[in-house]
């Protein structure tokens, strides 16, 4: 098992060159079956993360470019009149996907956005009165502009809060970026990328993923976070208590992915900018990178006991 891991995260690093850390918290979210939001400037890697997160999973797969003109039925399907039954049929959106790219999230009207809402929460669509379920395992991966970008219209809270994480990926070092130059296009590797995991081990590990010891003293640690997020200045009301049970599966996938049987504080802390950041964000109605500053700040003041 921890052979297999190690290959997957080696096949997703050779696509995504010199962005470890942001491969394993990816890999992490999938695992404990989050919602991830990928956020920086067009051109650093946002959708080849996400074709090749779909692709080593042997995942069905489907990508939805957000723009100002899409309708909540572009994504969620609806339905049309059949002549000859005289009925109407209903026709499924591209969300029926195990793994749903988001593409430019934010150009989207909320409208439009708030499509994802119940998808992301219950694993269900509701068209014209009838429920409509989404397949096992059913994940979104959502791709942003920073909001100071022209014709953006930023995410409410309630979908933020949807995204178990959030990861910036920046620049690739010298390096990195070199290799790329050198070597072949990014596309044309994860075309002859091969699944690696069936969505039968996948599911297989994200129960073991929830199953993972969190002894008392972690989960302590993980309410002194929370409690010292609503004491702190600058923030209007703190992390809600779904943001502390986020933070325990995203330590959970943290602590598995490095073939432990158990979750210590160094895991919280590795995954915790990724988890609270976008939510303090938006709790402080701050700029970019205020919710990941606070974030730091809450980690510094907060002692592991």
């Amino acid at each position: 098992m921890n052979v297999l891991i190690d290959d997957v995260l080696a096949s997703l690093e050779s696509i995504l060159l010199g962005k470890d850390q942001a491969v394993r918290l990816a890999f992490c979210c999938l695992l404990a079956r989050g919602h991830l939001l990928i956020e920086d400037i067009p051109g650093v890697g946002k959708t080849t993360l996400a074709h090749a997160l779909a692709k080593v999973f042997g995942l069905d797969f489907r990508r939805v470019q957000f723009t100002s003109d899409l309708l909540p039925a572009d994504v969620l399907g609806n339905a049309i009149f059949d002549p000859t039954s005289r009925q109407f049929v209903f026709h499924p959106g591209p969300i029926f996907a195990q793994m749903l790219l988001a593409d430019e999230v934010n150009r989207a009207t909320p409208k439009a956005q708030s499509a994802l809402l119940e998808a992301m929460e219950e694993g269900q669509v509701t068209i014209d009165g009838q429920t409509h379920m989404l397949p096992v395992p059913f994940f979104v991966i959502a791709t942003q502009n920073p909001q100071r970008q022209i014709g953006t219209y930023p995410l409410p809270e309630s979908q933020l809060d949807r995204f178990l994480m959030r990861l910036q990926l920046g620049f690739p070092g010298r390096m990195a970026e070199k290799e790329m130059l050198a070597g072949q296009d990014r596309r044309e590797l994860i075309r002859h990328l091969q699944p690696l995991v069936s969505v039968e081990q996948l599911m297989t590990w994200q129960e073991q993923v929830r199953a993972l010891h969190v002894s008392n003293m972690v989960r302590d640690y993980i309410l002194d976070l929370l409690e010292r997020s609503r004491q702190i200045d600058g923030v209007r009301t703190g992390l809600s208590p779904r943001a502390g049970l986020a933070l325990q599966r995203c330590a959970q996938a943290w602590a598995f992915a490095a073939a432990r049987d158990m979750v210590v504080p160094e895991d919280v802390q590795a995954v915790a900018p990724s988890v609270m950041a976008h939510r303090l964000n938006a709790a402080s109605n701050g700029l970019d990178d205020n919710g990941l500053s606070l974030t730091e700040k809450i980690i510094r003041s907060v002692p592991v006991q």
